[in-house]
């Protein structure tokens, strides 16, 4: 059997199932899914028609992502996301972020997909660099593919977790790697490192970024960015004692969702998120130990889109911890039990 077709087919189904949830529950137009779904209109009716066809839809959408559907919706309407997939997680995988990356990469084949040349940013880390192992290969040079954040220490080791560069293998487009540890040693350094032309060259080429895709992770102890030596422990306090709950591209923000004042945010030599005005960031992670920081990167509005897991989905909403998922536009208010405001999110 041929298991990148089996790949394809099922990845093909999962779209499918999407676009007939949207359709047939959610009630959206073929236009809305369009967008949603990032495809043309044709593809959007085509999808729905294939659900049809494959007997996915029933008197209920009869899929596995059914359920997830409902958690992915759910956090659309309350954060006002312009993308959201949620992915059923199998307790039994290896990889508790396989099915996330495998999300993430079906989204990612949408732009890549596309004939016109597009400006796509990564920044980097475990669950990134899974989803560029699930892309299909696939030849775009077209397209331009720009790091957000460096992906070395200040004292010059590299990170296992790249993007760029292996997503540049796997598709031949043209790669910009940042040329910069992601914090560094000094506000003057960072001055420095950002005055170079291969910074100003990604800078110039942020303007015309159409998404990125950013891993989103906790500050804590043996949090990724520390483990990774990325910072100190005498960095790592100072950024709890500053309120950090979570890091994007090395910028630490607090529960509200705003970027921590000082601390290694001065030397982060990376591309500010603010620069990314035309872009989708979509945010890419699970796991009970990034709720709080998903939660808050949502509230601030440091993200547009998210691709989670069931599991996370629902600890971010407030739902009980169970399988079974109800819609209720009334669970999506601000003053009920059970918001994400009120909810008691495991840290």
């Amino acid at each position: 059997m041929d298991v990148n077709w089996t790949q394809r087919q099922e990845r093909k189904l999962n779209m499918a199932a999407r676009a007939a949830w949207l359709y047939y529950i959610a009630g959206n137009t073929q236009d809305e899914i369009a967008k949603k779904l990032n495809v043309s209109r044709p593809a959007a009716q085509r999808l729905v028609s294939l659900a049809v066809s494959e007997k996915l839809i029933r008197f209920r959408l009869d899929h596995p992502l059914a359920e997830a559907m409902v958690l992915a919706e759910a956090l659309r309407e309350r954060f006002d996301l312009a993308y959201c997939a949620v992915e059923p997680m199998d307790p039994m995988a290896d990889n508790p972020r396989a099915s996330i990356a495998a999300g993430a990469a079906e989204y990612l084949a949408t732009f890549l997909a596309q004939k016109s040349p597009l400006v796509l940013a990564f920044s980097t880390g475990r669950t990134l660099r899974a989803m560029v192992n699930e892309v299909p290969a696939i030849a775009c040079p077209q397209h331009k593919i720009v790091s957000l954040v460096g992906a070395i220490t200040r004292e010059g080791q590299a990170s296992s977790y790249e993007v760029v560069m292996r997503l540049a293998e796997r598709t031949g487009a043209q790669c910009f790697p940042m040329p910069t540890p992601v914090i560094a040693s000094s506000v003057e350094e960072r001055r420095l490192l950002q005055s170079q032309r291969s910074y100003t060259t990604i800078r110039e080429l942020a303007e015309q970024v159409v998404a990125a895709f950013v891993g989103i992770s906790e500050i804590g102890w043996q949090a990724p960015i520390h483990y990774d030596r990325f910072i100190t422990d005498r960095e790592l306090k100072e950024l709890i004692d500053k309120g950090a709950v979570g890091e994007i591209a090395g910028w630490a923000f607090d529960s509200n969702g705003h970027l921590v004042e000082g601390a290694s945010n001065d030397r982060n030599a990376g591309l500010p998120l603010s620069e990314l005005e035309k872009a989708n960031i979509i945010g890419v992670g699970g796991g009970s130990e990034k709720v709080v920081a998903i939660r808050s990167a949502l509230q601030g509005r440091l993200i547009s889109g998210l691709i989670t897991d069931e599991q996370t989905a629902a600890a971010v909403l407030g739902y009980p911890e169970s399988r079974e998922y109800v819609w209720d536009e009334a669970r999506l208010k601000d003053d009920i039990p059970g918001s994400p405001e009120n909810a008691k999110i495991p840290r």
